[in-house]
């Protein structure tokens, strides 16, 4: 079973960085496509951002190309998503989500991914 564990949000000022990451436990990292997903109370769940399974293909939302990076380390089955000069529209949780069968793949539709984290929840001051 695939258990995926979000952690480094919290409180920040516009401007600011952090650095959220997702820990996989239960089965092996690779072949897993790995995305980040962010949700605001009351809208649905946006994409934010993807890695391709061998990390060689990433893709981004709009809203955060060139100030959001997605990489992963296979070897610590761990996915990151650097947040550079964020704005108080990024406050939302974020949520990390896997899938097996997207291979090189990146979707930026929530239905194809399997696996889930709990989310973590990312605040930026104005």
């Amino acid at each position: 079973q695939v258990q995926l564990v979000e952690s480094g949000g919290g409180l920040v000022q516009a401007g600011a960085s952090l650095r959220l990451s997702c820990v996989l436990s239960g089965r092996t990292f690779s072949n897993l496509a790995m995305a980040w997903f962010r949700q605001v109370p009351g809208k649905e769940r946006l994409f934010v951002a993807g890695v391709s399974w061998s990390g060689g293909s990433t893709f981004y939302a709009d809203a955060v190309e060139g100030r959001f990076t997605i990489s992963r380390d296979n070897a610590k089955k761990t996915v990151y998503l650097q947040m550079d000069s964020l704005k108080p529209e990024d406050s939302a949780v974020y949520y990390c989500a896997a899938d097996y069968r997207l291979n090189q793949s990146i979707s930026r539709s929530e239905p194809d991914y399997a696996y889930w984290g709990q989310g973590t929840q990312v605040t930026v001051s104005s």
